[in-house]
């Protein structure tokens, strides 16, 4: 949630930023924020004079019933009853003015960093570096869904048991999945100094409020109800274990000496994803349940950007270790996530679409999602200061499985085994149909 004293002291500012992000800007109603803001100033001024009154008539009380001035003392305890009522419907209306400036101010996003490139479109990344060569291939190109049937890639049954976009894994195909989900997070807990954790994958409706996923896209979340229970209250599916993990800290008072805290889980991940029909329906690139390491990083304010260099660099270290050639891209402003402030994304190469796609998005939110979270941290001065949040993918599990599985094929469809991965495979350096 954006500071609303940076609101109120310099709002066209913070518009011009905010209509760098996508086109056309519904973000925030500025004619309505002036509105309640105008209201806010009158009644907060109204209530100061008023509560002057109030003194100065309450002190006047006792003189006149000192003075046998009773007729006075009356008629002076009426003006204190007015008064307090005054007070108290101003009051009442205040926090009615305060609900709806918090309302309208959680469906408006993170501002963009100074140095995020501006553009309303994926058109406007910027490519920051690549590293390694797509390979040239002497046989025809199989894609991983072709390559995956015979090792168990299954999206028939999947579809029987959950409907689209839904995957059964069987057999090898199964077996890699786990083994990059194990390799992913023994590199970020042994080399990157991440905590592991295991997370809830149910969660509380303030948990997303906390960072940022509602109350605005709630149509892209799947929500549940406890079983007999009708009046419980709304639960959701993580889309990412981001959620649960950069809500540990949640109205929490931190030390200084705890900054950073690292942590890292292994998760399913939920996405009803409402809107995106038609897009990337063959394979394993956008599913309702995918898998995904997540890297998290609650930071002090002075160090977040450092951190979120780092874990761009903990992210390339994986695609690095499992041979895959990548590009590092600065999103735009008109394409950067809800809380992100600054993004960068690591496309990997798919040699079946010959492109790069996503397969990691590491994001600084600063204090955003700290604001909706009240996670603070007692700073030098020993006031308590908003932390800063990121958090990274490190990485999306089935999208790695396409890429190793694309990139690293041979001619009779068998998969070659990058060498970081052989451990977890029980020493294999061909992955063939069982």
């Amino acid at each position: 949630m954006l500071d609303i004293v940076q609101l109120r002291k310099d709002l066209d500012a913070v518009v011009a930023r905010l209509n760098t992000r996508k086109t056309p800007q519904t973000f925030l109603d500025v004619e309505a924020y002036r509105a309640l803001e105008t209201e806010r100033k009158t009644l907060q001024t109204r209530t100061e004079e008023l509560q002057a009154q109030r003194n100065s008539v309450s002190k006047q009380i006792g003189m006149l019933k000192g003075k046998g001035q009773h007729a006075e003392a009356d008629a002076a305890m009426a003006q204190v009853g007015a008064i307090k009522a005054e007070l108290d419907a101003g009051a009442a209306r205040l926090e009615v003015i305060q609900a709806e400036l918090q309302a309208m101010l959680m469906s408006v996003p993170n501002l963009p960093h100074e140095s995020v490139p501006v553009g309303s479109d994926e058109s406007a990344n910027v490519e920051v570096r690549r590293w390694g060569s797509p390979r040239s291939f002497d046989f025809p190109v199989r894609d991983h869904v072709d390559l995956g049937a015979p090792l168990g890639l299954d999206f028939e049954t999947g579809a029987l048991l959950s409907g689209s976009r839904f995957t059964f894994l069987r057999g090898p195909v199964a077996r890699l999945h786990r083994a990059l989900a194990q390799f992913m997070l023994d590199v970020q807990t042994q080399e990157h100094g991440y905590t592991e954790c295991y997370t809830p994958y149910i969660v509380n409706r303030e948990v997303l409020e906390g960072t940022g996923q509602l109350p605005k896209f709630k149509e892209d979340m799947f929500w549940v109800l406890r079983g007999g229970d009708e009046q419980a209250a709304e639960q959701y599916l993580i889309s990412t274990s981001e959620i649960s993990l950069t809500n540990t800290v949640r109205e929490r008072v931190l030390a200084e000496s705890e900054l950073p805290i690292k942590l890292t889980a292994h998760s399913p991940c939920f996405r009803s994803e409402a809107g995106s029909a038609g897009r990337d329906t063959r394979g394993m690139i956008r599913q309702h349940q995918f898998d995904k390491v997540e890297m998290v990083q609650i930071t002090h304010p002075e160090q977040s950007y450092q951190a979120l260099e780092q874990m761009v660099g903990h992210a390339e270290a994986i695609l690095q270790k499992l041979e895959l050639p990548y590009r590092v891209v600065a999103l735009c402003t008109g394409d950067m996530g809800f809380g992100a402030a600054k993004t960068y994304d690591l496309e990997v190469w798919v040699p079946a679409q010959n492109t790069y796609r996503e397969i990691s998005s590491c994001s600084n939110c600063e204090s955003f999602q700290a604001r909706r979270m009240q996670a603070r941290f007692k700073n030098a001065q020993g006031k308590n200061e908003l932390v800063h949040t990121l958090n990274g993918s490190g990485l999306a599990v089935g999208r790695a499985l396409v890429a190793v599985l694309e990139n690293h094929q041979n001619a009779d469809g068998s998969i070659h085994v990058p060498a970081a991965l052989r451990p977890y495979l029980g020493g294999l350096d061909t992955l063939r149909a069982a």
